[in-house]
């Protein structure tokens, strides 16, 4: 548990209770914003000639909207970092690991672009999932395909600050232990209400230390 106690004392140590903050306030928007934007399209296009039965269609499309947007958070969490990562991992190395601290930034445009692919990616592998939810294994098969997919990002986006994308990405697979069971971790977080809104620099925290418990143990072995 390493790497979680270290996490949440970073937050505080590192002055990260602001970020936090904003970071919420954005998923709350995403969320809201998604289930705004399905409503208005089925009032808009949707039209039922009784009254009563038209305002109760919108109102199940807006809840059932809403609590998928929330169970989606997951896919949504790496773009949603990605606003925030740099200055994140910044904080934390200067805190903790100093002598790694790099004075180069990040591109912004192609981190951003990367970072939409695989938004795009995991919203479309947890639609696909959904009908699963049907059979009784939606549930699991979801927890199992974001713990892959968040876990193998966040490793590969705060080892990639030090080593690129590839080197992140080849160290990833020899340590997928670590890497999966951050996934696993940062996933379930995800789906809990109200730490599913922080869980965005959470991550990136988490696999911070993940990464750098790596290097020190490379270097002493």
């Amino acid at each position: 548990m390493f790497p979680l106690l270290k996490t949440f004392v970073s937050i505080k140590k590192a002055n990260l209770l602001g970020l936090m903050a904003m970071c919420a306030l954005l998923a709350i928007i995403v969320v809201a914003g998604a289930v705004a934007g399905v409503t208005w399209m089925t009032d808009r296009f949707i039209t039922i000639e009784r009254g009563w039965l038209d305002t109760l269609l919108n109102w199940t499309v807006g809840l059932l909207t809403g609590v998928g947007g929330w169970f989606m958070l997951p896919a949504l969490t790496v773009l949603i970092s990605s606003l925030f990562q740099e200055t994140v991992i910044q904080r934390v190395e200067r805190f903790d690991y100093p002598d790694t601290v790099r004075d180069e930034n990040l591109k912004f445009w192609p981190e951003i672009r990367h970072d939409l692919k695989f938004t795009g990616l995991a919203v479309g592998l947890n639609i696909l999932v959904l009908p699963l939810y049907l059979f009784g294994i939606g549930f699991a098969v979801s927890i199992l395909l974001n713990s892959y997919l968040l876990g193998r990002e966040f490793f590969e986006s705060a080892a990639g600050y030090h080593l690129g994308k590839n080197r992140a990405r080849i160290l990833g697979g020899q340590n997928r232990k670590a890497m999966y069971g951050g996934g696993l971790v940062i996933t379930v977080m995800a789906i809990l209400p109200l730490l599913n809104l922080f869980v965005p620099i959470i991550a990136i925290i988490w696999m911070v230390h993940v990464y750098h418990q790596i290097r020190q143990s490379s270097s002493d072995g």
